[in-house]
């Protein structure tokens, strides 16, 4: 019983210590328009979650909720273009209501995970989503190919704001 109750202790201090870990700010973009932004994301890349290191033809897709919400759908296929289709459907809400640049995602109550858009061009056609830990990091387009020279600069944005860009990793899309 006393093994049990300082594990559960342990445990509390771990996650208070965790949770007072200081990062740097990540640049996030001034003004997001929710309604542009909304629609079907192909993912271009990724430093993966655990759920998505095997994901092919990921799509991401928003939609904006009456309440403010933002009803969103993950889908892809695992371990190949044959692969078993997944689809998560967590609920973003935004955060930062004088940009709409920084939401919260929360996939299974109390879950919740900071996503900031650090990036979206001005035609609304790419974007760059990021964590302020650099743990998770999304490349999306609305088309399932980008130009090779778009996904070099945009490389060199996220490495810029401090992740690794050997752990990015192309997402397989065939259409």
């Amino acid at each position: 019983m006393t093994y049990r109750i300082l594990s559960i202790v342990a445990l509390c201090l771990l996650i208070g210590l965790t949770a007072c870990t200081k990062h740097p700010p990540i640049r996030t973009e001034n003004a997001v328009d929710l309604n542009r932004f909304m629609g079907d994301w192909y993912v271009i890349a990724n430093i993966p979650s655990i759920i998505e290191t095997e994901a092919y033809n990921a799509v991401e897709s928003y939609r904006l909720q009456e309440d403010g919400s933002i009803a969103t759908t993950f889908t892809f296929r695992d371990g190949g273009f044959d692969g078993k289709k997944k689809v998560y459907h967590p609920t973003g809400y935004v955060v930062d209501h004088e940009s709409n640049a920084v939401w919260g995602m929360e996939f299974l109550w109390p879950i919740k995970a900071d996503y900031r858009i650090m990036y979206v061009d001005e035609a609304y056609h790419q974007t760059i989503v990021g964590r302020l830990k650099r743990d998770y990091v999304w490349l999306m387009a609305r088309t399932p190919q980008i130009p090779a020279a778009d996904y070099q600069r945009f490389l060199s944005l996220i490495a810029e704001e401090g992740y690794d860009v050997t752990k990015v990793r192309k997402v397989p899309q065939r259409w």
